[in-house]
């Protein structure tokens, strides 16, 4: 014969005295609540979470500077000049370096008039350096 525990009865009659569906919420309500363990490991949970949040280092401000040398950074490890972050390893991939200046090239076209003098000077001499360093290591 089964066994009853494997089964739930909810009882969903209508009563004089009260609505079956708010004694249905009270007891998924009770047993909706977390035990004392649960609780606890919840909390040590909550105290380690923002411990592992923090690091050591902070994050540069995201502005133009720093989105032309984030590219900047990319060429120079499609050319294979310095290690990928992700594996450690130098890989050289000259079609997609290419199409990073590209898109610095672009970037110099589209926003010309728009730049402070820094900006537009720092694009221009990032621009030259990576256009020599892909003629040079493609030669």
């Amino acid at each position: 014969m089964p066994d009853k525990k494997d089964f739930i009865i909810k009882d969903k009659r209508m009563f004089a005295q009260g609505d079956p569906e708010k004694q249905d919420q009270e007891t998924t309500e009770e047993t909706a609540k977390p035990s004392k363990e649960e609780v606890k490991a919840s909390e040590s949970e909550e105290a380690v979470a923002p411990e592992e949040d923090k690091t050591d280092y902070q994050l540069p401000k995201i502005n133009f500077a720093t989105f032309i040398f984030s590219l900047n950074s990319s060429v120079l490890v499609q050319l294979g000049l310095i290690d990928d972050p992700a594996t450690g390893k130098k890989t050289k991939n000259p079609l997609l370096a290419k199409q990073t200046i590209d898109i610095l090239g672009m970037l110099e076209e589209k926003t010309r008039g728009n730049l402070t003098k820094d900006e537009e000077t720092m694009l221009k001499n990032i621009l030259y350096d990576l256009r020599m360093i892909y003629v040079k290591e493609k030669g």
